[in-house]
């Protein structure tokens, strides 16, 4: 069995195949099961278009999801899987990750899912670390169970179970992940399919969590949520593109083809802002760094997103850094532990051996 020998970290010890694949091989004979319409559709064609590009082994790819629509996931995709817990993928997803470096392992879930229920295992699965990809649908709104407001919903949101208007603060979900100090962190949109696919790409890639947070149009309970960054008269003026090594640029083009808009940093508030490029010196533009350390201008970035009913919005990869992973870490743990002593000459292997045992077989 080989290993992969794509110079990719986050795939370093999953094996590969060397027969070509297809979108086919990852498609499964379930029967689809969303609303017509859904921007799920599009996600798990992305999924199924880039997955056999990694040349890995489908018996060696893990889709772990909690319970919403986005959960139905594994089922069309022929791989392993599991639909799991309510909120608690990510938990189940850090013991496959740290009991088998030899997996691809993968979160799929909801605003809801993720951010309510399941926001404890959220944030400790991307402050450790570990080496798994969660995928967050975020179409601002309880989908399956028929349209209540979610952890993402906007101020006065009216729904069913808030008729007068919601009065919580939603969470923005990219700020959320780098509070938490997330090694990989972005944002995508569902209709995007270039776009989409290229930030999956880069999550695979990754060694350590990745978090990629999905514009995701519900049809039924949220139509049109994310009109303003999709509709090709306001998407120039509402999209703010990241791209690691360029200036922060967007907006309808100048005189020069480029953006007329641009981010600044504002030494008012320590964060950025968002300028007419004009009125200032191209030179004060601000150049995105996503392989930053420190995540501050990220998350400054991240709060450029409208909390309201979105009006702008930035899009691409955030952070994209190296750091120690929670499973390598405790796999080094281990053999340490099972091959010699601690550092109070314990003989720990000894230890564990001993008394009563049993071999299972």
């Amino acid at each position: 069995m080989s290993t992969t020998e794509l110079p990719f970290p986050g795939l370093r010890d999953v094996p590969t195949t060397e027969e070509p694949q297809n979108r086919k091989e990852f498609t499964s004979d379930q029967e689809v099961r969303w609303c017509p319409g859904c921007g799920d559709y599009a996600v798990l064609a992305a999924v199924q278009g880039f997955l056999p590009e990694l040349g890995l082994k489908r018996e060696n790819i893990v889709f772990v999801s909690g319970i919403g629509c986005s959960s139905r996931f594994p089922y069309y995709l022929d791989t392993y899987g599991m639909h799991s817990i309510h909120g608690r993928a990510p938990a189940i997803a850090t013991g496959l990750a740290t009991s088998r470096k030899d997996l691809s392992v993968w979160v799929v879930t909801g605003d809801g899912d993720a951010l309510s229920i399941g926001g404890n295992h959220l944030i400790h699965a991307l402050r450790r670390n570990v080496n798994l990809k969660i995928l967050l649908f975020n179409n601002r709104i309880y989908g399956l169970t028929k349209g209540q407001y979610s952890p993402t919903s906007e101020p006065g949101k009216v729904t069913k179970s808030t008729p007068m208007g919601s009065l919580d603060n939603p969470f923005n979900p990219v700020s959320l992940a780098l509070g938490a100090e997330a090694t990989f962190v972005a944002r995508t949109v569902d209709s995007d399919r270039k776009h989409l696919t290229s930030v999956l790409r880069a999550a695979a890639e990754h060694r350590g969590t990745a978090l990629v947070e999905i514009y995701q149009n519900c049809p039924i309970f949220n139509d049109g949520a994310f009109d303003v960054i999709k509709d090709n008269d306001s998407k120039a003026d509402a999209i703010i593109p990241l791209t690691h090594g360029e200036q922060i640029r967007f907006g309808a083009p100048d005189a020069d083809g480029r953006g007329a808009k641009g981010v600044v940093r504002d030494p008012a508030t320590g964060g950025v802002r968002v300028v007419e490029v004009a009125g200032v010196d191209e030179s004060d533009l601000l150049v995105h760094d996503a392989h930053a350390d420190d995540p501050t201008t990220a998350f400054a970035l991240s709060r450029l997103t409208d909390a309201g009913v979105l009006s702008q919005a930035p899009i691409g990869i955030f952070r994209q850094v190296q750091r120690p992973t929670y499973d390598d870490l405790a796999r080094d743990q281990i053999a340490v532990a099972s091959q010699g002593t601690d550092d109070r000459g314990t003989a720990l292997a000894g230890l564990l051996a001993s008394g009563d045992t049993w071999t299972v077989v």
